[in-house]
């Protein structure tokens, strides 16, 4: 696929099936949107805050990536700008395109829209231990394993560790 065709554009109510569809149940939509998603969700859900959308300066921004007519993956960042962080969240790639080096494309949009602020100086994420593809995807882009919440999370009868990792403005320049 031509990953040098992708491109963001703002989440939209037009994109939620879409990306909705790409969960088939509740154990994947809390791998990938955290423990405290409910299954099935709502577009309001997943963009939750969206009052911390408006302005010019949003607290949470929430972007498709398509490449071409389709919608391939999207992401979310969250700005503590006090503090000079971004955190990236709920990212995903449409299952069509998984496995097919779509994640390098998309983590790099993400990143350099979150530096694109001259006072953000790190960009985390966090990540539950048991994705190992997304684990492999951010250390392959240059994230660092920064520590471990161990039984950080509860699914069912589950308890998961988070993975925190980050990316300094001096690492991605």
């Amino acid at each position: 696929m031509p990953t040098e065709d992708l491109q963001l554009e703002p989440f939209s109510r037009s994109h939620f099936d879409t990306v909705a569809g790409w969960f088939a149940d509740a154990r994947g939509a809390a791998l990938w949107g955290g423990t405290q998603l409910p299954f099935p969700f709502c577009y309001d859900q997943l963009c939750e805050g969206s009052a911390d959308m408006l302005g010019s300066k949003p607290a949470l921004v929430c972007f498709t990536a398509r490449t071409a007519d389709t919608v391939a993956g999207h992401g979310q960042i969250v700005f503590d700008r006090l503090n000079g962080v971004a955190r990236l969240c709920r990212i995903a790639i449409a299952p069509e395109f998984r496995g097919k080096g779509l994640s390098r494309p998309l983590l790099a949009l993400l990143v350099e829209e979150a530096f694109r602020e001259p006072g953000i100086m790190r960009v985390e994420l966090n990540v539950y231990d048991n994705n190992a593809a997304a684990i492999r995807a951010y250390l392959a882009f240059g994230f660092a394993k920064e520590g471990i919440r161990r039984s950080s999370a509860r699914y069912d009868n589950e308890r998961w560790d988070t993975v925190m990792m980050g990316l300094l403005r001096t690492e991605w320049a």
